[in-house]
Parts: C-alpha cells; sequence; structure tokens
C-alpha cells in the first residue's frame, strides 16, 4: 500500500514553493538599489551623448547607395 498524503498540506508546500520562486525571480528582476539604478541611467545617457556626438551627418547613407 502507498504512502498516505495529507492533500491540504501538499497543496500548502506547493503554494510555498512557487511563492518562493516567484520571490526570487523578483528579487533578480527588481532587486537593485537605488543608487545602482541611477549609476545604470547616468552610464546609459552617457553613452547615448556620446554616440550621438560621434554620429556623421550628411553624406550617403549605406541604405541609399545603389
Amino acid at each position: 500500500m502507498g504512502e498516505v498524503v495529507n492533500l491540504r498540506l501538499a497543496r500548502k508546500a506547493r503554494a510555498r514553493d512557487e511563492a518562493q520562486a516567484k520571490a526570487t525571480a523578483n528579487r533578480a528582476r527588481f532587486g537593485r538599489s537605488k543608487a545602482e539604478r541611477r549609476a545604470e541611467e547616468m552610464d546609459t545617457a552617457r553613452r547615448d551623448r556620446t554616440l550621438d556626438g560621434a554620429a556623421r551627418s550628411g553624406g550617403p547613407v549605406a541604405d541609399d547607395v545603389p
């Protein structure tokens, strides 16, 4: 004969495991401090300014040349 399983406890255990997995994913996704987010924003803005400043204006674009 098989082992007797309390379904209520099994459901609660499964719910705890799912909540733990979701919490882990959220920590990885949103777990940065305000300073880290701000530093990343500033780095992205600096990189965009650098690329925009180095962009060549005028002249043919590779898509325009036959």
